[in-house]
């Protein structure tokens, strides 16, 4: 159990630090034999930091619950 809130609080604060992940993709927009063109678009999914805070609120009560079991 202590190891699951070690694990939770780490990957909070990583969502806390960071607001989102930003990814690419190449989309082909012209195809016409030898001749093709493409362009890459930029997809950004966000989250809230408040997400993250709750994480590590979990992870804590975790690691709290295994230290009184302990």
């Amino acid at each position: 159990m202590k190891t699951a809130g070690i694990i939770l609080i780490v990957i909070g604060l990583v969502l806390t630090i960071f607001g989102g992940v930003t990814f690419f993709t190449k989309k082909k927009v012209v195809d016409i034999g030898e001749l093709e063109i493409s362009k890459t678009e930029k997809h950004h999914i966000p989250w809230s930091p408040i997400a993250g805070a709750v994480v590590i609120l979990v992870g804590g009560g975790m690691l709290v619950m295994g230290a009184k079991k302990g």
